[in-house]
């Protein structure tokens, strides 16, 4: 007969969401697992911010976030602002700073935002079960019966998948998530790709190959949505604030209208320059 051992939250996915996740259901008491199949948790909260971790912007708020349920990010940023996490942040003595438009980074390295959401599970008695997969899920009359790869069986009378989207297979990501929603009849939205580079290809890419590495200010159109922020030309395409922001937007097939010199109007600059150049300088 196998051994089953009983908790009452289990959580599928040791990254931002679910280290949250984990945290506060410890602080009310709950017996807590956190599984996660890599080896190590947060790792998208490592890579993040160019290894600093641009851990939350101060503006924040429910406009600011696309949903089909607008209701759910105003009850959700009502009950935990980004406010709670920046004194969370200032409580583990992590010195931060504001880039721009109030987006904070950590002056040091984002291996301490893991650190600490670490020490938060540790302090709310959650365990963390890394380098573990589930196999198979069964609703039964209290919960989910679960099943791990390593041949054990838990069960718990609430389950969070906190696994995301296939964002960045490298690091393991995978569409799993999406396959315990269909198990149980959930309706899902067909996901696309959103916050990412543009990868440019053919003539466009050649021709602009020689400006990777350059970033200057942008303003980015597509819709009746503009951001006016840094764009950053790489090997393979567009990237940069601006460049990810719009990419949530935009839909393939739409136009994309980026102005690279939004400040300056190009026509009156050129009759000046033509005005105050003698015309040999000017060919």
């Amino acid at each position: 007969m196998k051994q089953v051992k009983n908790y009452d939250v289990i959580i599928a996915g040791a990254g931002a969401a679910g280290l949250m996740c984990a945290i506060e259901a410890g602080k009310r008491s709950r017996k807590v697992l956190l599984i996660d199949h890599a080896k190590a948790v947060g790792e998208k909260i490592r890579i993040s911010g160019g290894g600093r971790c641009n851990f939350t912007n101060i503006h924040a708020s429910a406009e600011h976030y696309l949903s089909q349920n607008p209701r759910f990010c105003l009850s959700a940023l009502k009950q935990y602002t980004q406010f709670d996490f920046i004194e969370l942040v200032q409580k583990h003595h992590i010195a931060y700073h504001e880039k721009t438009l109030g987006q904070l980074f950590c002056d040091g390295s984002s291996k301490q935002i893991i650190a600490m959401l670490l020490k938060e599970c540790q302090a709310a008695n959650v365990e963390v079960s890394l380098k573990t997969s589930i196999q198979n899920i069964t609703k039964t009359a209290n919960g989910f019966e679960i099943d791990l790869s390593d041949e054990k069986t838990i069960t718990s009378a609430s389950l969070v998948i906190a696994t995301g989207g296939p964002s960045i297979p490298k690091m393991g990501a995978t569409g799993w998530g999406y396959e315990v929603a269909r198990q149980f009849g959930m309706n899902i939205i067909k996901p696309r790709a959103a916050l990412v580079p543009l990868t440019l290809s053919g003539k466009l890419h050649e021709s602009l190959q020689g400006l990777s590495g350059v970033s200057l200010k942008v303003t980015a159109k597509s819709g009746n949505k503009t951001f006016t922020e840094a764009m950053l030309f790489t090997h393979r395409g567009l990237s940069g604030p601006a460049i990810l922001q719009i990419s949530s937007y935009w839909q393939e097939g739409n136009p994309l209208l980026i102005n690279m010199a939004p400040n300056l109007d190009v026509l009156s600059a050129l009759k000046e320059l033509r005005a105050t150049k003698p015309k040999q300088e000017l060919q």
